[in-house]
């Protein structure tokens, strides 16, 4: 019998801007695929997810490491977890030259999904379940100004859309 997929979780509000976010990181890794699968010039999308991690992730990161790491604290290990796949996913960003982004695509479009998994699943819900009422509506209000859509809605360059 197949296993089923776990329920998802229910977020608190505090939350929902940061897992909002995430689903622009799997935005990012599924655009990554298809321009794997139709053999896109892998600059092309090295451009692209150079931008969307100055646009996007690099500020994502920020927020979480300012604002949410400290309700668990810098010593818990699902933290320091995070905080070193916030490095590498950073350095696999930067570390790729035209040459061999073919390869360092594959590794962020990986290791970029497995990390929003353990963040959703895992590093939230320990969140929500150490932080106090106060401490998550301080998370809230620093949030809630910032409503993002798609950092690059407008990107001139659709890689992933184009036909085989």
């Amino acid at each position: 019998m197949a296993q089923k997929e776990p329920a998802p979780l229910r977020r608190h509000a505090a939350l929902q801007p940061l897992s909002r976010d995430h689903h622009h990181g799997l935005l990012l890794s599924w655009k990554i695929r298809q321009g794997q699968r139709r053999e896109v010039a892998p600059d092309r999308m090295m451009r692209y997810a150079r931008a969307f991690y100055d646009e996007a992730l690099a500020g994502h990161f920020e927020e979480e490491e300012r604002l949410l790491f400290p309700l668990l604290g810098s010593e818990h290990s699902l933290v320091q977890r995070a905080v070193a796949e916030h490095r590498r996913l950073e350095s696999l960003f930067y570390a790729a030259d035209e040459r061999d982004f073919a390869s360092v695509a594959a590794a962020i479009e990986g290791e970029l999904v497995a990390h929003i998994r353990f963040e959703e699943r895992e590093l939230f819900q320990a969140i929500q379940e150490k932080a106090n009422p106060a401490e998550l509506e301080a998370v809230n209000e620093q949030l809630r100004p910032r409503e993002k859509g798609d950092p690059l809605a407008d990107w001139p360059d659709p890689f992933w859309r184009e036909l085989a």
